[in-house]
């Protein structure tokens, strides 16, 4: 056993080495390019995985929070983080593990970007392949259509001019140029950037939700019924979902075995994030936030709330990248493309998966609820079911338990302390993810489509200011509803 686990030893540190060299600018030319465009360190992943988990979902945890109530908020906010800290420890378990097999058998990734359903293959066979790949790639695609949707919400509040509709138009044009990036390694200035953005529109919302105060007559009444109260732990059960890239992010590295507590130490920073935004904003506007599920459309418009939007508005456009760059890779290796060196060639073959994104973001622009709807039916089975079963599968044998390259920490209580946590992970998350959560976030979304409609032009628009009475007094004053459909759109499914 001891020579046995020195070979596996050398293999990894040998590849890892040898593509963290190749990786290193080779003269002064290409060290200022390289600074911005190609990571692949430790920091580079975490910059990544923080960036990429709180994206436009940072405007819809109030929401949430009204759906919820303040504490079942909070406690969904920390168990789901950690949950979801555990599957992506867990898939990158089971990354080393394939990684390490291939690389025995003296295959070259140096040209080829691993994607989970190719570690699902090579470990567990082609159904698992095809039920990872289907999954994943369905939950990519949709989340793709959240940043377009989110990216058409939030101009909205800076430019009314044109519809919602037209802005989906505009940005999924935009977010077309995400064909050029080439991998994961190019988001290097990116995923900084989008870190930074996130982090001041948080920190926006709360201050400006504090200093505004509570509205005249605010109420906290959640959690009022199954359906919202299920919806709301869906979207949070999303929030923590972010790591269908993972496996992406860590091929990223030069040393993908030091990924392992990356994550969770994204999670803590995202928590610092989150928390105080859903509480303050639900702390000032309670209620109000059943009608309004983008944050921004509660605050008074100021140049700051301006910054936090244009900000949001560029993180969606990398958080698009993020989402969409695995399926560039999926229908590249579709069409013999993925080997290609010519950038121009890749970025032409790429363009076909930008149009469904499109076309669909235009059907069902339904900021919100479309979030609890994709965390139930996909998230739920991409990034904790399928992980934590795979894991179990992959290891069920005492001699791939005696062989596997990474040993389960003594703090997990070692393989039964593993098996345990993941049998609670697939059994919660297939009985309140899946379950409750699938039956109430697709009650909610079908509600939206019977209230507002299939193409609707502006979902959540108030009408002109000119084809409305003066409102009510009191909170309901901010609510105004949209012409022809009722507004209160989420209280009585």
């Amino acid at each position: 056993m001891a020579s046995s686990d020195k070979v596996v030893e050398t293999v990894i540190v040998g590849n890892y080495v040898e593509m963290e060299t190749e990786g290193k600018p080779k003269g002064m030319k290409s060290k200022i390019p390289n600074l911005f465009w190609h990571g692949g360190s430790v920091y580079d992943a975490w910059f990544s995985c923080a960036s990429n988990q709180v994206a436009q979902v940072l405007l819809t945890l109030p929401y949430s929070f009204s759906q919820l109530g303040m504490l079942s908020g909070i406690l969904f906010q920390l168990f789901y983080g950690l949950m979801g800290s555990w599957t992506a420890y867990l898939i990158s378990i089971l990354y080393v593990e394939y990684r390490t097999r291939k690389e025995r058998e003296k295959v070259d990734f140096r040209n080829h970007v691993i994607q989970w359903f190719e570690v699902l293959d090579g470990l567990l066979g082609k159904h698992w392949r095809n039920v990872g790949l289907a999954f994943n790639c369905t939950f990519l695609l949709f989340g793709s259509v959240i940043q377009l949707i989110a990216c058409a919400s939030n101009i909205y509040y800076i430019n009314d001019n044109l519809d919602k509709r037209t802005w989906t138009y505009i940005f999924g044009a935009c977010c077309a140029t995400t064909v050029f990036i080439p991998s994961f390694h190019n988001y290097r200035i990116w995923s900084f950037l989008g870190l930074i953005m996130t982090t001041y529109t948080a920190w926006y919302l709360t201050i400006a939700s504090l200093l505004h105060g509570q509205v005249e007559g605010v109420k906290h009444s959640g959690p009022t019924k199954l359906v919202l109260y299920f919806t709301g732990a869906t979207n949070i059960l999303y929030t923590f979902g972010g790591h269908a890239v993972t496996v992406e992010i860590m091929h990223a590295m030069w040393k993908p075995q030091k990924f392992k507590a990356i994550y969770l130490i994204a999670t803590l920073y995202v928590l610092t994030l989150t928390l105080p935004v859903a509480a303050a904003v639900y702390w000032a506007f309670g209620d109000m936030l059943l009608d309004h599920s983008n944050a921004f459309s509660l605050l008074p418009r100021t140049p700051f709330r301006d910054m936090a939007v244009i900000l949001m508005l560029i993180h969606q456009f990398i958080t698009f990248g993020f989402a969409c760059t695995p399926l560039y890779f999926v229908w590249e290796k579709a069409i013999g493309m993925h080997e290609c060196k010519s950038l121009c060639k890749r970025a032409a073959a790429r363009l076909p998966v930008v149009v469904p994104i499109w076309f669909l973001a235009i059907i069902f622009p339904f900021f919100g609820p479309i979030n609890s709807t994709v965390g139930s039916l996909l998230v739920s089975f991409t990034v904790y079911i399928i992980p934590a079963l795979a894991h179990i599968f992959t290891f069920r044998s005492a001699t791939a338990r005696e062989n596997a390259v990474e040993q389960p920490s003594k703090y997990f209580g070692r393989w039964v302390g593993t098996y345990t946590i993941n049998v609670f992970v697939v059994v919660w998350v297939l009985i309140v993810g899946f379950g409750f959560g699938g039956w109430a976030s697709m009650t909610n979304f079908i509600h939206q489509i019977d209230t507002f409609g299939l193409f609707t032009k502006c979902y959540q628009c108030p009408p002109p200011a000119s084809a409305v009475s003066p409102p009510p007094h009191g909170h309901n004053a901010t609510a105004a509803a949209p012409l022809h459909h009722p507004f209160n759109h989420t209280r009585s499914p």
